[in-house]
């Protein structure tokens, strides 16, 4: 349960335009903020990550620099979800089944990729899978079709966690996005969402994921109390 896992609606397209292609005219982070409403505090820290990917060395692991760095970025611009300790490539490892849903980097991203590449949460600060939009579309149905892979969702994103993730691809699917996975972009406080933190902008999180997690340690905390009064 140690990771803060997010999913990012964004577009194979937009991953270009978002990222990829402001390296070559930074210039068009102005017209996107503007187009895109993007508060000048998160416009800076949309430079400073395209920067970042700017100095990202060819031996360093693509998931950790790029693919990170484009979770970031889609937070600046729309809704995102949060599940605690819940990852889709985690799912993968327990049911191979499930990668069918999914795409590579490879076949993503137009320009040749010199990272190594995993494709999924290896470890913290990493982004994950990659569910395309026609991945998001054939998941959803599966789920409303299929017992074996609705059984096999519900008992992995345990504790109502289901509620988010499918409320993240049905947010995919009526938009006509893809769904990026990634690990700490956000870090929610369950004590006050408000004092929360994160690389991207927390305020864009579907606020179901954070108040899930809150609840959670809220009976953690009244069971620890429970135990220690009748000690």
């Amino acid at each position: 349960m140690g990771y803060d896992i997010t999913y990012h609606p964004i577009s194979e397209k937009e991953i270009e335009e978002w990222y990829f292609d402001i390296f070559l005219n930074k210039e068009k982070i102005d017209t996107l903020a503007k187009e895109y409403n993007m508060d000048d505090f998160y416009k800076n820290k949309y430079t400073n990550c395209i920067m970042a990917g700017l100095q990202v060395d060819d031996r360093k692991i693509f998931d950790k620099t790029h693919g990170f760095y484009i979770a970031i970025v889609q937070g600046f611009f729309r809704k995102f979800f949060y599940t605690r300790g819940s990852a889709f490539s985690f799912l993968i490892e327990e049911n191979n089944d499930f990668i069918k849903y999914t795409k590579k980097w490879e076949d993503i991203i137009s320009r040749k990729i010199k990272n190594k590449t995993n494709n999924r949460i290896t470890e913290n600060y990493c982004s994950g899978i990659y569910i395309p939009f026609e991945g998001v579309v054939k998941l959803l149905e599966d789920y409303n079709t299929k017992d074996k892979i609705k059984d096999s969702l519900n008992s992995y994103y345990s504790h109502n966690r289901i509620n988010v993730f499918i409320k993240a691809l049905e947010y995919s699917k009526n938009n006509k996005l893809g769904l990026l996975e990634a690990t700490e972009a956000v870090k929610p406080n369950p004590n006050d969402l408000n004092k929360s933190t994160g690389y991207t902008n927390f305020w864009n999180c579907d606020h179901d994921g954070p108040e899930l997690y809150q609840e959670a340690v809220a009976e953690q905390l009244d069971e620890i109390k429970k135990k220690i009064e009748r000690e």
